[in-house]
């Protein structure tokens, strides 16, 4: 029986999967945990990546393995190899002022046409611009950048520097390459950091192979290791995602992607336009807040999992429903990086575990719809939702998010859809073929549309804008 690994990387922890080559059937997983913070010692993600490896029964009878990795990340290398610096992950919004001054210097536009997205906090590019003007020996330092799956891919592999290689859906998030015309934008990444000479990853065709790994730690030699992606690809990857379908995703961030067989083009910046790991697009909306702020309130609470689903399912009256905004760790999408979270419609009633729960749960249901609604208005057709990640075992989400669009939601049973894509994907580098594999077990929300949650949340949501917290 050939069997094929699956890793994501993410920014809580390394979860591994195994699969079976012929059917996708799981047959052993493991994970381990990563460090908090908004930056991290690559070689953390080195080190869960084993334990997470031996918590799976190891990798001795695998044939291929491949990573998905959280987008856009930094990781400098020097010319010797080493990491110069923590890399500086997604959610570190130090860079929010360089993403703003490179946007102000060539103008959204020209961004949105260049790359297909507007830099924001979270890219890559805007990292290096932070890093070029607040650590200039660090900058001086570094001879190539890549992304946090392009480095675990290369400690799998070994090699040098020209051994780094990338796929198109994680270069894309990096700001600058292009998704349309699949080439890296040199003069972007110069006007970002005033350097012409720094080694980029080769980026590779979907199916193909990066290497071989070499005997490190508890990694045998001789697997084949496919390029890899990012976990937002490779989440598409895993659920079977084709044309028009809408994947929304509640972890510590909220996700809206749709895969499509045209790229986009935003320059209002909220649409980022990704590609995706087969060779088509991945159109996607990014918020900071989604499952934090659920864990939040349910600590606020001091309620389990399944007693904050009961809250948050309890009928109350819209009359006198509290209206949450969720911006408790500013905000990409829309993008106010100093924001903060605003609780509106307190009254002498409402005030109660019950309507706390509900607005927490609203507010990311109506987050979601407004991703959804920036991807439909930059023309990409869409069809079924499947709604994934920890929030989706909430049934009070699937129900929100199913009256908040008015359009029922497919839930897919739990699983690490990042880490069974990057399998796949493994699969596909092994073999030459994209695997077929049954989608497994799938339930359908249905719910009653619910107009006024939404028109709620977006008063408020317009109402607080970016002048209401200081800079």
């Amino acid at each position: 029986m050939a069997l094929v690994a699956g890793v994501d990387s993410s920014t809580q922890s390394c979860k591994v999967v195994i699969r079976e080559l012929e059917t996708g059937t799981i047959v052993r997983s493991g994970r381990a945990s990563h460090p908090d913070g908004t930056e991290a010692d690559p070689e953390a993600w080195w080190n869960a990546l084993q334990l997470a490896v031996c918590d799976a029964g190891g990798l001795d009878d695998v044939a291929a393995v491949g990573i998905g990795g959280q987008q856009h990340g930094m990781v400098c290398i020097d010319v010797a190899g080493n990491v110069v610096r923590p890399a500086l992950l997604w959610n570190d919004t130090r860079s929010a002022t360089a993403a703003s001054d490179l946007v102000s210097e060539l103008g959204a536009q020209t961004w949105a046409q260049a790359v297909g997205s507007v830099p924001v906090a979270a890219f890559t590019v805007s990292k290096l611009r932070w890093l070029a003007r607040h650590e200039p020996m660090a900058m001086a330092k570094t001879a190539a950048v890549c992304l946090p799956h392009d480095w675990l891919t290369w400690k799998l592999v070994g090699g040098g520097l020209q051994a780094l290689v990338t796929d198109r859906g994680d270069a894309s998030g990096t700001g600058y390459w292009s998704p349309a015309t699949d080439e890296y934008r040199l003069d972007l990444l110069e006007l970002a950091t005033d350097r012409g000479d720094l080694h980029l990853p080769t980026v590779l065709a979907p199916d193909a192979l990066a290497g071989h790994t070499v005997e490190s730690g508890v990694i045998p030699a001789g697997l084949a290791v496919s390029v890899g992606t990012g976990d937002n690809m490779a989440a598409a990857l895993g659920l079977g995602a084709v044309v028009g379908d809408v994947v929304m995703s509640v972890g510590t961030s909220g996700v809206v992607s749709v895969v499509s067989a045209t790229p986009t083009a935003d320059p209002s910046g909220q649409v980022a336009g990704f590609a995706d790991a087969t060779g088509e697009f991945l159109p996607l909306v990014c918020t900071l807040n989604a499952g934090q702020v659920l864990d939040s309130v349910r600590a606020l609470l001091g309620v389990t999992f399944e007693a904050f689903d009961e809250l948050a399912r309890a009928p109350m009256s819209a009359d006198d429903a509290l209206t949450l905004l969720p911006f408790l760790a500013g905000e990409r999408t829309p993008n106010r990086p100093h924001a903060r979270g605003v609780l509106s419609g307190i009254s002498l009633t409402n005030l109660t575990p019950e309507s706390l729960a509900r607005a927490s749960v609203e507010s990311i249901a109506c987050g979601l719809a407004d991703g959804l609604g920036a991807v439909v208005e930059c023309g990409v057709d869409v069809g079924r939702i499947l709604l994934v990640g920890g929030g989706a075992k909430l049934h009070a989400l699937g129900t929100c998010v199913a009256s908040v669009v008015n359009t029922p939601v497919t839930v897919p049973a739990p699983g690490e859809y990042v880490a069974e894509g990057a399998a796949a994907q493994a699969a596909w580098a092994l073999t030459g073929g994209r695997p077929e594999w049954n989608e497994g077990s799938r339930s359908t929300i249905t719910a009653e549309a619910a107009p006024d949650v939404y028109a709620r949340y977006t008063a408020l949501r317009d109402q607080t804008g970016p002048d209401a917290w200081p800079q």
